[in-house]
């Protein structure tokens, strides 16, 4: 209205002030995220000397690191716990000062009101879903490029300390054509999810499983067909060494659950020292669905297990067919897998060892297997 536009004491700015940009609101998640802490600093580090509580874990590395010294007549390399403060800094101490935002959270020098040990920038942030699968690490990176493990790309840490495995790292990855790229620690932080990466990340393109059908028609092509099913392997250093001993005797393919199973993983890739690039490997969604479709197609299925009714040494089916079941670390088969082999088999032991674990037992399987083949075939 006229009257209330020309009213006295009336208001002549917008109550809501100036927009504020993005760069006032997002101040806070552009901190720095602090330097890269020490190893005497690093609670979980056997040269940790700080003055908080000594992880159990740290107490034995660095013990066991006392009696190896003892024993080669050296002075131990271990830290001296409670001779570094260690703690958040409140007032400018031994920790970090005041006024750092790693440890006041900002500028202006205020108390974050943290307490306990400092913990290495990204050491517990989980990588995203959408970032490439990296093997980190100068020795299993060095490891993977000389297996010939696939890769497309090598992430180097700038100002790295170079010395002959980054200098074999890189002059490897060159010779593949495998493109390095520098990056800043900060960035190969967060695309490892603050795992140690020692500055450089290997990234390894997803592993191409073969469909089930096709290995299990291409297996009886052979003369004596031959696969390994793992009924709920987790680790995938078990899942590579069971594909390496797969590859060494002779069979032709393995598979393996889509749920609650390893799959080919860099660690896996390694382990295998590059057997995965050899042998077929499938992921079935059903592993006993996948065990009938295999007996149904003339294969016979056989179980590890310890309480087997079958002594190894004695399967005489071993020359046919075979599928050769193998359990997972802790409970071995489970029981719809159990009943759906047509008959279990243990491994002879002499000692009171109660198991082997899964790898082994089917590295020993797999060698009786080949054995028999080659006397009888």
């Amino acid at each position: 209205m006229a009257g209330n536009s020309q009213r006295r004491g009336r208001r002549l700015t917008s109550k809501a002030g100036a927009p504020k940009g993005t760069g006032g609101k997002n101040k806070d998640s552009l901190a720095g995220r602090g330097r890269t802490l020490p190893a005497d600093e690093r609670p979980w580090h056997k040269g940790y000397s700080g003055t908080e509580k000594l992880p159990q874990r740290t107490a034995w590395k660095q013990d066991k690191e006392r009696r190896a010294a003892a024993e080669e007549g050296r002075a131990p390399k271990i830290g001296q716990p409670g001779s570094k403060d260690t703690t958040w800094g409140r007032g400018g101490g031994r920790g970090v000062p005041v006024g750092r935002g790693a440890a006041t959270g900002g500028r202006g020098g205020k108390p974050s009101g943290r307490s306990g040990p400092r913990v290495a920038p990204g050491r517990k942030s989980n990588p995203s879903k959408d970032t490439p699968e990296l093997l980190v690490g100068r020795n299993p990176v060095l490891e993977a490029l000389r297996a010939n493990v696939p890769a497309t790309a090598l992430y180097t840490a700038q100002g790295i300390d170079m010395d002959d495995r980054i200098n074999e790292i890189i002059r490897t990855a060159a010779d593949r054509g495998i493109a390095n790229l520098e990056i800043s620690r900060a960035e190969l932080d967060r695309m490892t999810g603050g795992v140690l990466h020692q500055g450089v990340g290997l990234q390894v393109p997803p592993f191409a499983y073969q469909p089930f059908e096709d290995m299990v028609a291409a297996a009886l092509e052979q003369q004596a067909p031959l696969l390994v099913a793992l009924d709920g392997v987790t680790d995938p250093r078990n899942l590579g060494a069971v594909i390496r001993s797969a590859a060494a005797f002779g069979a032709q393919g393995v598979f393996v659950p889509e749920r609650r199973a390893a799959g080919i993983t860099a660690t896996a890739w390694r382990t295998s020292a590059g057997a995965a690039a050899r042998v077929p490997v499938a992921q079935v969604t059903n592993l006993t669905r996948s065990l009938k479709a295999c007996r149904d197609a003339g294969f016979m299925v056989v179980g590890l297990d310890a309480d087997g009714d079958t002594d190894l040494y004695n399967l005489e089916a071993a020359v046919g067919p075979l599928v050769v079941v193998v359990g997972s670390e802790g409970r071995g088969l489970s029981r719809l897998v159990g009943e759906t082999c047509d008959l279990t088999v243990s491994i002879p032991m002499i000692s009171e060892v109660e198991s082997l674990n899964a790898s082994v037992a089917a590295a020993v399987a797999l060698a009786e297997v080949a054995r028999r083949r080659s006397v009888e075939l």
